[in-house]
């Protein structure tokens, strides 16, 4: 299992006060885009294919499904 899919923080616009806040997800660029949020491109991060869901977000229970193998 390969860290080789970008994954970046979701942001929106708070409705209070206009600045931008966390969605509460991180996803690929095309899920992120595809749902009208924006991309936090200083959150790239990197995670293996297995742990996105259908949906393109990273998805805590795949996680717990595929963790990864940490050479020991």
């Amino acid at each position: 299992m390969t860290n080789d899919t970008a994954v970046f923080d979701a942001m929106r616009p708070d409705p209070k006060n206009g600045e931008r806040e966390w969605a509460g997800r991180m996803g690929t660029r095309d899920a992120i885009r595809r749902d009208g949020l924006e991309i936090d491109t200083a959150s790239v991060a990197f995670c293996p294919l297995e742990w996105i869901n259908s949906a393109g977000y990273v998805d805590i229970e795949l996680v717990r499904k595929f963790p990864l193998m940490l050479a020991q």
